[in-house]
């Protein structure tokens, strides 16, 4: 599953040390995160924590205690917000204040001695079990087919993947390892000097399609256009010296107008590419042209216009000193490319003049 990044990793007596390196690298250039484990056991850890859950959810309900959707919904509403990001123990040691974990284990860690589960036992699976867990099932879930409800897993994966990206916490950190690792093994370029050739558009996107940005035609939707040369300038914004340290000082680029062009279809899997051209960058206002291409034909174009803003007043100011000389560099450069055609007019006008208020 590609949006589950885990692969356990088991090694025997017998396994070299280079054997090993090989295939935690071979799973980590995917994307993946390989996770050692140390010996050999039956089943998948995953698998073995999972079952327990599962055991002592059938005890439940066969037991009328709880219904398969109240169980859902108390791990979805409930803990596995929580695991997603922290998984078990860091959530507990949360859990025990101040303290952290040593304050856990002595308030709850007497509770393991209580009654109160059945994990060593299973209950039978009779047709009465059964029966009951597959009409709870349907009742839960069977207005969707298996396709509907794999994409909205898929979709609603995305989503929290995107999230913890932000902050660099569980799947979002091996997310944000492999984009870098994948930028630097495909020269997107971190800043304006790793640039060999400034007088050519940059690359600023390079990746592949994946199935959760399709729509109900089959081909990708309007909004992953938006999100893709909205990354392309994230990280043109980059390369010009506006990284998260800039940021963080408090001040940044809001976009203002964006205009998209559809050329041709792209679907699952094609792989894509976005270059930028630097239309103006002056003062407050910075213009970009992006283009993305499949393969080597032209399948849209992003036009963006964005205003340099201090953080603290949410107004438009100017950009320091060296965005200042990063951009004036590029805009140099980029003045021996032909000014798209296409570039929207009401955009090139909103630009003519050095004022402007923040509209978004």
């Amino acid at each position: 599953m590609y949006l589950i990044p885990l692969v356990e990793l088991v090694t025997t007596p017998v396994t070299s040390d280079d054997a090993l390196l090989h295939a935690k690298s071979v799973f980590r250039n995917v994307g993946m995160y390989p996770l050692h484990l140390k010996k050999e056991v039956d089943a998948h850890v995953a698998d073995r924590l999972l079952e327990a859950v599962w055991r002592e959810a059938l005890w439940l309900v066969r037991d009328d205690i709880a219904t398969t959707q109240d169980i859902d919904d108390i791990i979805r509403f409930g803990f596995g917000l929580s695991w997603a990001q922290m998984g078990l123990f860091e959530t507990y040691r949360i859990a025990g204040g101040e303290g952290g974990m040593k304050s856990f284990l002595s308030q709850f860690g007497p509770a393991l001695k209580w009654p109160w589960s059945k994990l060593t036992d299973v209950p039978e699976f009779t047709d009465v079990l059964v029966d009951k867990i597959v009409e709870q099932s349907d009742c839960q879930s069977g207005g969707y087919s298996i396709d509907e409800l794999e994409r909205i897993r898929d979709e609603n994966l995305v989503g929290i993947l995107r999230s913890m990206k932000v902050h660099d916490r569980g799947a979002g950190r091996v997310i944000n390892t492999f984009e870098h690792d994948a930028e630097c093994k495909i020269k997107i370029a971190g800043d304006i000097g790793q640039i060999a050739d400034l007088t050519q558009p940059i690359l600023v996107l390079d990746r592949t399609v994946p199935l959760t940005w399709l729509d109900y035609n089959g081909h990708m939707t309007e909004s992953r256009y938006l999100e893709a040369f909205g990354q392309a300038t994230d990280q043109f914004m980059k390369i010009m010296g506006c990284d998260r340290s800039y940021i963080e000082s408090g001040r940044s680029y809001f976009t203002v107008e964006t205009h998209i062009r559809h050329l041709r279809e792209v679907c699952e899997g094609d792989p894509i590419t976005v270059t930028s051209q630097l239309l103006m960058g002056k003062g407050k206002k910075l213009h970009l042209f992006h283009r993305m291409y499949k393969d080597q034909d032209e399948v849209a174009t992003g036009e963006h216009f964005l205003l340099h803003v201090d953080l603290r007043t949410r107004r438009s100011s100017r950009p320091g000193e060296e965005i200042t000389s990063a951009l004036a560099r590029i805009e140099r450069a980029h003045r021996c490319l032909s000014y798209p055609k296409v570039a929207g007019a009401v955009v090139r006008h909103s630009t003519s003049s050095e004022d402007g208020a923040v509209s978004g």
